[in-house]
């Protein structure tokens, strides 16, 4: 058995780093919403990736052959309830990687300051990034220390 779960989690893998880019829009509203009915992501994704019902259909469907997704019946009716079968955190961080090196030549800080630059962030998302700046900076100071 132990066989068959390494391959089930090696194919798991590959298909979130080779997701095409519909594929990954989806998955990514679904993230978001934790689980949603197809109407649901069609609905939440309308603004920036309008898709006919059908498209949405077809694209949970491949996600759920890769793995990637579940469904279960809904309370009421023929909806099924999605959700993903994977944490966002790997696939975030790899794509944040990849943008990183690929457009902002390697540069985090370009690329967060690109980011602020666009969307100015709150008072609290403010207060959030200060604790993570204070906290890379503690961190760093320690490995500092231990080499």
């Amino acid at each position: 058995m132990t066989g068959r779960k390494s391959y089930d989690q090696d194919r798991v893998k590959t298909a979130l780093n080779e997701l095409p880019a519909a594929e990954l829009d989806v998955l990514a509203c679904l993230w978001q919403k934790s689980n949603a009915t197809a109407r649901e992501l069609r609905e939440a994704m309308q603004k920036y990736r309008p898709m006919t019902h059908g498209a949405i259909a077809t694209l949970l469907r491949r996600l759920e052959s890769k793995g990637l997704v579940s469904k279960s019946r809904g309370p009421v009716g023929k909806a099924f309830i999605y959700t993903s079968t994977r944490a966002p955190g790997p696939t975030y961080r790899r794509i944040m990687r990849e943008t990183r090196q690929r457009i902002f030549g390697g540069s985090g800080v370009t690329m967060v300051a690109s980011l602020l630059e666009n969307g100015p962030p709150t008072e609290e998302e403010l207060d959030e990034l200060q604790r993570l700046l204070n906290d890379l900076r503690a961190k760093a100071r320690k490995k500092g220390r231990e080499s």
